[in-house]
């Protein structure tokens, strides 16, 4: 069982910046790619950016640019930078762990609003 456990949400000003950490904890044998994905309210669960073993990186277009997703394989933790926050962000941020069996875990996640 894997364990994601998300920190660092909170309020912020739009243009301001949050940094999002997640650390897997538990039994596993490899992770293929963390990530982040976000719900607003009334709206469907969307993937914001992730990262793979590898290092590639795939971001949502509403973010790129301002928002960096960023991996310590060693620690099994993975990251987002996310600057120049728009009102739009505001959403609840899930982190995500994929295991090279493609199990997919999911933290409880952490809510970011952003104030205009």
């Amino acid at each position: 069982q894997v364990q994601p456990v998300e920190s660092g949400g909170g309020l912020v000003q739009a243009g301001g910046s949050l940094r999002l950490s997640c650390a897997a904890s538990g039994n596993f044998f490899s992770i293929k790619r963390m990530g982040w994905y976000r719900q607003a309210p009334g709206k469907q669960r969307e993937l914001v950016a992730e990262i793979g073993s590898g290092g590639t990186t795939t971001y949502a277009d509403s973010v790129k640019g301002r928002f960096t997703v960023s991996r310590e394989i060693v620690k099994n933790t993975v990251y987002l930078q996310m600057n120049s926050l728009k009102p739009e962000d505001t959403a609840v941020y899930y982190c995500t762990v994929v295991r090279i069996d493609e199990i997919q875990y999911w933290g409880q996640g952490t809510q970011v609003t952003v104030s205009s």
